[in-house]
C-alpha cells in the first residue's frame, strides 16, 4: 500500500532504494539493532542495506493492509531519520505492531512520537481495532514512546520473537 503522510515535521513515505545510505545511519548503528524485535544483527554495509530495502520494497504489495514499511524524512531538511513499520505480530499473525526505529542523533526530538501517532492514526482510519508495540525491559527510550503514544501496558510475555518483551496496546478513542 503505497504511502506518504506529512505530519508537522515529518515525512512518513515509502522505502527507496537510494535511501541505503542514510537507513544504514539507522539499522547499521549497534544502540539501534540491539533493541530491535526480532533480534537484529545490525547491516555491516551499503551493499548488505540496499539488499533490506529491496526486500522490503518488494515485500510491500503481499502485505495484508494496512502492514506496510516506512521511511520518516524531516521536512525542513530531507534528512532521513528513521523507519516505521505495521506488521502482524508472530506468533498467531492476528495483531498489528507498530515499530520505529531512529538514527541515535536524533533521538529523544520526539520523531518516533510524532511518526507513530500519525501512523497509527492512518492505521485506524483503514479499520485496524488495535496496535501493539513490543519493547525489551531495559529499552526504557521505547517504552517511554509507547507510554506517549498513550499505549496501555498489557503485561510481560515470551510468546513474541522468543524473548521477553514488554507488551503495549492502543484502541481508538
Amino acid at each position: 500500500m503505497s504511502l506518504e503522510l506529512p505530519t508537522e515535521r515529518l515525512l512518513i513515505r515509502e522505502w527507496e532504494l537510494g535511501d541505503a545510505e542514510a537507513a544504514l545511519q539507522i539499522y547499521g548503528a549497534e544502540e539501534v539493532a540491539h533493541w530491535l524485535t526480532p533480534e537484529w544483527q545490525p547491516v555491516t554495509d551499503i551493499s548488505a542495506m540496499r539488499s533490506v530495502l529491496h526486500a522490503w520494497i518488494e515485500a510491500g504489495p503481499n502485505l495484508i493492509p494496512p502492514a506496510g514499511r516506512w521511511a520518516i524524512v524531516r521536512r525542513e531538511d530531507g534528512l532521513l531519520v528513521g523507519g516505521l513499520s505495521l506488521k502482524l505480530l508472530p506468533p498467531f499473525e492476528e495483531d498489528f505492531e507498530l515499530t520505529w526505529a531512529l538514527r541515535p542523533d536524533v533521538w529523544g526530538k520526539g520523531y518516533a512520537t510524532e511518526a507513530s501517532q500519525a501512523i497509527i492514526g492512518w492505521a485506524f482510519k483503514q479499520g485496524i481495532e488495535e496496535v501493539f508495540a513490543v519493547a525489551r525491559p531495559r529499552n526504557e527510550r521505547a517504552i517511554a514512546v509507547a507510554r506517549r503514544l498513550g499505549m496501555e501496558w498489557v503485561g510481560e510475555t515470551e510468546k513474541y520473537y522468543n524473548m521477553r518483551l514488554q507488551v503495549f496496546r492502543l484502541r481508538p478513542v
